[in-house]
C-alpha cells in the first residue's frame, strides 16, 4: 500500500503541479489583501478537490455510459499527460499560464479567481482529471481506492498550503530553482505518461 500511495502521490503531484501553480496564483492575487488571498486559495482547492472527487468516484461509470473502453482512455490520458510533460520541460505550460494571468490582471472587474482559472482549469484540468480516473480505475478494491483518494487529499493539502504561503515560497525558491523543478517534474511525468500508453496498447491488442 505504501508503494501505491507513493506512486499515486507522485503522479498527482506532478500533474497538478503545486510548485508551478503557486507563482501563478501570486500574480493573480497581487492586488488582494492577505485575507482575500487566503480565502480564494481555500475556495479554489476545495472546488478543485470536489471536481476531482466526482471524476474519481464516477469516472468509470461515465466511460461505460459513453461506451469508451478503459484501455482507450489509458492511451488518450497518457498522450494528454505526455503533452503536459512536454510543455513543462520546454516551459510552454508556464508561458500559457503567465499569459492567462496578464489577461486577468488587465481586466480589473474579475476579482475572484478561485473558480476560474484556479480551480478549473489550473488545478482540476484535463490532465488531473485523466490521471485521477486512471489511478482509481487501476486500484483494486476499496482499500486501494482509499489509498489513491488519500494521495489526492495529500496533494491538495500541499496545494492549499503552497497557495496560502505563496509569497515567502517564491522568495525562498526563486525563478531559476522553480524552472529546474518544473523541468524535472516534466521528465518524470513523461515517463509516467509513456507507461499509461504502453499499458493501454497491451490491453487493446492483448499483449500483456
Amino acid at each position: 500500500m505504501t508503494e501505491l500511495f507513493f506512486s499515486a502521490f507522485v503522479t498527482l503531484f506532478v500533474v497538478i503541479d503545486p510548485p508551478g501553480c503557486a507563482p501563478i496564483y501570486a500574480g493573480l492575487t497581487k492586488g488582494a489583501s492577505p485575507l482575500q488571498s487566503r480565502s480564494m486559495a481555500v475556495r479554489a482547492v476545495l472546488i478543485a478537490s470536489a471536481i476531482l472527487l466526482v471524476f474519481a468516484l464516477f469516472g468509470e461509470d461515465l466511460l461505460g455510459a459513453l461506451h469508451i473502453e478503459l484501455d482507450a482512455f489509458r492511451i488518450a490520458g497518457g498522450l494528454m499527460l505526455f503533452w503536459i510533460a512536454f510543455e513543462m520541460v520546454f516551459e510552454k505550460r508556464t508561458q500559457r499560464r503567465e499569459q492567462r494571468v496578464e489577461k486577468l490582471i488587465a481586466t480589473p472587474e474579475i476579482a475572484d479567481v478561485s473558480v476560474f482559472p484556479m480551480a478549473m482549469p489550473m488545478l482540476a484540468g484535463p490532465g488531473a482529471i485523466a490521471a485521477t480516473m486512471l489511478l482509481m480505475n487501476e486500484a483494486s478494491g476499496l482499500e486501494e481506492s482509499l489509498v489513491v483518494l488519500g494521495a489526492l487529499a495529500a496533494v491538495m493539502a500541499l496545494m492549499m498550503a503552497g497557495l496560502i504561503a505563496v509569497a515567502p515560497l517564491i522568495r525562498l525558491l526563486g525563478d531559476k530553482v522553480e524552472a529546474v523543478i518544473t523541468r524535472l517534474l516534466g521528465v518524470l511525468l513523461a515517463a509516467l505518461a509513456a507507461q499509461y500508453v504502453i499499458d493501454g496498447l497491451r490491453g487493446s491488442f492483448g499483449l500483456g
